[in-house]
């Protein structure tokens, strides 16, 4: 028989899996499509990720990274090797995550965190196109690329690092009320088995 908190932790499992889902879905089909100065466009997959990750761990950023990003390695239209977006969000997943304990002493946090998440992002994607011999991926693209791709991913992070937050905190309420009356550091303590 199942317990309360493995039943918790697959609810919060599928909270996560539906979050990355819709994500990619509004990468492929809407971002993408967007005809922004630069052809570049804001990376939602990499933002969902280091949203889960800055409210849920380095664990749960690491888990969601790799997956997040071996999809969108084989969804179309993936021109680039495949495992580049999954070791590149997996490891932002997890650097993002570590700062999940200080997200209650600041408000900058949050939006440094998710500028850092997109320039390491974007410059790990460049790197390891460039060890792989990606034509694509010189030092004139990324010089290019990656101001751009920053500004689009910063102004785009409050609105996806909001709707995954509402979605994720409307979930969790309408499964357990009452439940977020406890500060968000002791709520994540326990939820983590720490109390």
């Amino acid at each position: 028989m199942l317990s309360t908190s493995d039943t918790a932790l697959g609810g919060h499992n599928l909270r996560a899996t539906l979050v990355m889902v819709v994500a990619l879905v509004l990468q492929v089909a809407v971002a993408n499509r967007l005809p922004l100065p630069g052809s570049v466009t804001p990376d939602l997959v990499l933002l969902t990720v280091v949203a889960l990750a800055m409210m849920n761990g380095e664990l749960v950023g690491l888990v969601a990274g790799f997956s997040a990003g071996l999809a969108a390695d084989i969804i179309p239209p993936a021109d680039h090797t495949i495992g580049r977006y999954a070791l590149v969000y997996c490891l932002v997943g997890y650097i993002c995550g570590l700062t999940s304990q200080e997200m209650d002493r600041s408000s900058v946090v949050p939006f440094l965190a998710v500028a850092a998440g997109a320039l390491a992002g974007t410059l790990l994607y460049a790197g390891v196109g460039m060890l792989l011999g990606d034509p694509r991926s010189t030092w004139a693209v990324v010089s290019r690329i990656v101001p751009l791709s920053v500004l689009y991913d910063v102004l785009a992070s409050p609105f996806v690092v909001w709707a995954v937050l509402r979605f994720t905190r409307h979930s969790e309420r309408e499964q357990s009320p009452g439940r977020f009356d406890l500060a968000p550091a002791r709520y994540r303590a326990m939820s983590r088995g720490r109390v």
